[in-house]
């Protein structure tokens, strides 16, 4: 089974990688997590096969399974897991998901089959970094500095535990893995497909004509395109819910938007309906939050379109800025945003940068931008709250609750759209959903059939 990914995974390793597509690749197919997601989106127990509070609801005892080896033959233990927890909680790893284990004070494995955790704060529920974070071998990796693990020989060559094997990487190209034979049925047992192939194809044609000529099995598709594919009687169109939210992240920093009214007049000219319908072809869900559904608040208010509303917060002198934005094509979401704004009389000039100035600009140390489009990936823990606060330039510590009534406060981004996910796919493989949890939750049940 060959799925395409438009861009190389970036790492394999669960420590150094933010890429989406690679988070998956390592929770459910080379390696494996403490805790899962079942469909309604509650932990259940997968390598911690359960687990118990203290009285105090600060400490967490997990007990792990028994029966699950690496590749290479020595056994996954709690060791394991209270080592990969420690690299990620040493802010020289970088862990992008550091900030998730602020209040993990101590981790340890006093045996094999039972992992300790203290946390500084009251937990309410099992953290979702346990679900996200996939365990590494410690006695492949134990003698590397956390500094040093970009450069790791396990990046190049991993050694998983999951129910697929890696076999091959050519750097973007693709990457293979197959079957394990030896993965406990206790875990779910070997997976049914006998290979699986991430290719790396960029450029959204080429993608299309892979997929419609049977090279690709499943291909993200443009929404554009979703008519096209599903006239044809071998493929079928995949449309789930993602954890990716579209906003305009603003620069509380500095003038004009260091002024909250000014902040609060960006939001009411913008149409999300219109964007949604227009842009994405209705695969999307306007953004009244930063949470998609079903995560938001029960008691969240749609969207607000009220562009006369915004003329009167916006004061005598017009209001220019400089709206940044990734690519080189024709920005049809950026012109359309310009459009809205214009309509009250304000003006957003458009920049288009390539990926890394545009990252240095926005998240490097200088932030030197005023408003930025962003999709923002999300994880069911809500980290991704924190993240936008931060390059805004508002604080950004506290409870979901907290750091949600600043975003209702203070206004510092414009939300425009949830995303949707829309795959092409050959019908030639069964067994497959994609949720909120990912693309590849159900891997393991993939299988190909005759047609």
């Amino acid at each position: 089974m060959i799925l395409a990914s438009g861009a190389d995974l970036e790492s394999i390793n669960p420590l150094l990688t933010t890429h989406p597509l690679a988070r998956q690749v390592q929770r459910y197919a080379l390696l494996t997590t403490l805790v899962r997601y079942d469909t309604a989106l509650t932990a259940i127990p997968y390598v911690a096969t359960g687990w118990s509070w203290a009285r105090d609801s600060l400490g967490l005892t997990l007990r792990i399974f028994s029966g699950l080896n690496w590749n290479d033959g020595w056994p996954t233990t709690a060791h394991d897991a209270a080592w990969t927890l420690e690299r990620a909680m040493d802010p020289a790893t970088g862990y992008p998901r550091q900030a998730d284990l602020a209040d993990m004070t101590d981790v340890w494995a006093p045996d094999d089959t039972t992992l300790e955790i203290r946390y500084s704060r009251r937990q309410r529920q099992i953290p979702d970094v346990l679900t996200d974070l996939a365990i590494l071998p410690r006695h492949l990796m134990e003698n590397i500095e956390p500094g040093d693990l970009r450069r790791a020989a396990w990046n190049q060559r991993p050694v998983g535990n999951g129910p697929f094997r890696f076999v091959s990487h050519q750097p973007g190209r693709r990457w293979v893995f197959t079957r394990n034979p030896d993965f406990p049925a206790g875990l779910g047992g070997p997976p049914r497909l006998e290979r699986f192939v991430i290719a790396v194809v960029d450029e959204p044609t080429t993608k299309l004509a892979a997929l419609t000529s049977g090279e690709l099995d499943f291909a993200g598709i443009n929404p554009a395109h979703a008519e096209f594919v599903r006239k044809n009687p071998e493929l079928a169109v995949l449309d789930y819910p993602l954890l990716f939210t579209y906003a305009v992240v603003l620069n509380t920093r500095r003038p004009p938007f260091d002024k909250f009214l000014i902040r609060r007049a960006m939001m009411l000219p913008v149409n999300r309906e219109a964007i949604v319908n227009g842009v994405l072809f209705g695969y999307g869900t306007p953004a009244g939050g930063p949470l998609p559904p079903p995560m938001a608040p029960a008691d969240e208010k749609p969207p607000l379109f009220a562009p006369g509303r915004a003329i009167p917060l916006l004061g005598d002198k017009p209001l220019r800025f400089e709206l940044l934005t990734v690519g080189s094509g024709e920005a049809a979401l950026e012109q359309m945003l310009q459009a809205q704004y214009a309509a009250v009389g304000i003006t957003a000039q458009i920049r288009q940068l390539e990926l890394a100035t545009y990252l240095d600009r926005v998240q490097g140390p200088t932030h030197d931008f005023d408003a930025a489009v962003m999709g923002v990936p999300g994880d069911l823990g809500a980290g991704q709250l924190a993240r936008i606060l931060e390059l805004s330039g508002l604080r950004a510590d506290g409870s979901r609750e907290r750091l949600l009534r600043v975003f209702s406060d203070s206004t510092p981004a414009v939300f425009l759209y949830h995303a949707r996910g829309v795959q092409g796919a050959n019908r030639r493989v069964q067994g497959v959903r994609m949720d909120l949890r990912g693309e590849l939750v159900t891997l393991s049940d993939w299988h190909v059939v005759s047609r």
